[in-house]
């Protein structure tokens, strides 16, 4: 099921990036292009509709990166660190315990 959605995932971010490109901004962008199309989507040409499209796009782009981070949670419980294993197996070095007698003796007068 990831793989699928990974595989919609990537297609709606090629989609998006041709849809803003098609879009006409100051520099033109890739809208120069489509001079001939503009009969197609109406009177105001292709800027209406272009960018309802990207905000639809966008909207099915978040939803998909929502559920695959839904599913790729629910599927995978198991962190990265669970599976470390040390290479060596070294103890730790232990401090040694205190005497119960550490105090001075004090000397003898004789």
């Amino acid at each position: 099921m990831t793989s699928t959605l990974l595989i919609v995932q990537i297609v709606l971010a090629i989609v998006i990036t041709i849809a803003v490109l098609l879009q006409k901004s100051s520099s033109i962008g890739l809208g120069a292009y489509s001079g001939s199309n503009e009969s197609v989507f109406g009177a105001k040409g292709p800027t209406g509709f272009l960018s309802k499209a990207t905000f639809t796009l966008a909207l099915l782009f978040i939803i998909n990166t929502l559920a695959l981070g839904y599913l790729y949670t629910s599927e995978n419980s198991a962190s990265v660190t669970d599976k470390i294993v040390p290479t060596n197996n070294a103890a730790i070095p232990v401090v040694p315990a205190p005497k119960k007698n550490s105090a001075p003796v004090a000397p003898e007068n004789n």
